[in-house]
């Protein structure tokens, strides 16, 4: 077993031993209230021979994923490019990057900003976790008004081509997630994940995922909140299981309102029988392209 780069203590086993990859969970301190730390939440994924990638709207998870990598778990993190966090800056970028470390083997996920100010009513019960974010966070879009990729972002993409990263679209809506795929071809991007495409802000489905995933370098991200919300119906959420190259499924979880980590992985089974997957499937989609879309 491989020890923790600052302590000499055993670190988490290798991610590449994992059983699954939850690439998207949300602990606390957050914008939201939490059901868990960074600690609580890796010691259940530990528990279940899972690996999990931590979230925060408030910005960037690197530091919590380390240090619980130091503790003997198996975190990694990410930030969000919200207007809170600086924004689209590649430093803060670099800066995620090296308090990510190099010891779990695998990739940032850099999120795109999910806060943008478009109309939606979410179906979720949520809890501002501090005084200041009462009056909500200060929106920001990936596109500008007229509907272009901003310069800022751009160097984003670009900057991202020599970082051990992977782009997320975050709440991107669909023109603009378009627009960012065909940047990130462009630029032969290594890594682009399509966040969560069929919440409402975004609003693709699974045919017409069909041709914007086409690209070798996306990956498509299927979250259990989008259809445990009932934004996404039974037949698209088992079509974008069963049928896109490159899905990474996730739970997009860690609300209190919501179930926690032990039922989601329960009502996964239950969820991935009914969508007829087989076990090569179920793999696929929870190990095999997260760890491909994750590593270095």
């Amino acid at each position: 077993m491989a020890t923790t780069e600052a302590t000499g203590r055993p670190g988490p086993p290798p991610a590449q031993d994992a059983g699954f990859i939850d690439v998207h969970y949300h602990v606390g301190p957050d914008a939201y209230l939490r059901r868990h730390t960074a600690a609580t939440a890796g010691a259940i994924y530990a528990g279940h021979g899972g690996w999990v990638v931590l979230k925060n709207h408030l910005g960037s998870t690197a530091a919590q994923a380390w240090e619980a990598r130091q503790q003997g778990l198996p975190v990694s993190g990410s930030i969000v490019l919200n207007a809170l966090a600086g924004g689209f800056d590649a430093r803060a970028v670099e800066q995620a990057v090296i308090q990510h470390g190099e010891d779990s083997g695998l990739r940032l996920i850099v999120h795109l900003p999910t806060v943008t100010g478009r109309a939606h009513r979410s179906r979720l019960t949520r809890t501002p976790s501090h005084p200041l974010l009462a009056g909500g966070l200060r929106p920001l879009t990936v596109a500008d008004d007229s509907r272009v990729l901003r310069t800022e972002v751009r160097e984003v993409l670009r900057a991202a081509r020599d970082l051990p990263v992977v782009i997320s679209t975050g709440h991107a809506d669909a023109h603009e997630v378009r627009l960012l795929v065909d940047e990130a071809v462009r630029l032969d991007l290594p890594r682009l994940m399509l966040n969560q495409p069929a919440n409402p802000m975004t609003g693709l489905t699974c045919k017409e995922l069909v041709e914007v995933a086409a690209a070798e370098q996306v990956w498509t991200e299927q979250t259990a909140l989008t259809r445990l919300l009932e934004y996404q119906d039974l037949t698209d959420f088992a079509d974008v299981l069963s049928l896109l190259p490159r899905v990474v499924y996730s739970s997009d979880l860690g609300q209190p309102s919501q179930m926690d980590i032990e039922p989601w992985l329960e009502w996964s089974r239950s969820s991935f029988h009914q969508a007829g997957l087989t076990p090569e499937r179920i793999a696929e989609i929870t190990r095999t392209e997260p760890l491909k879309m994750l590593s270095l």
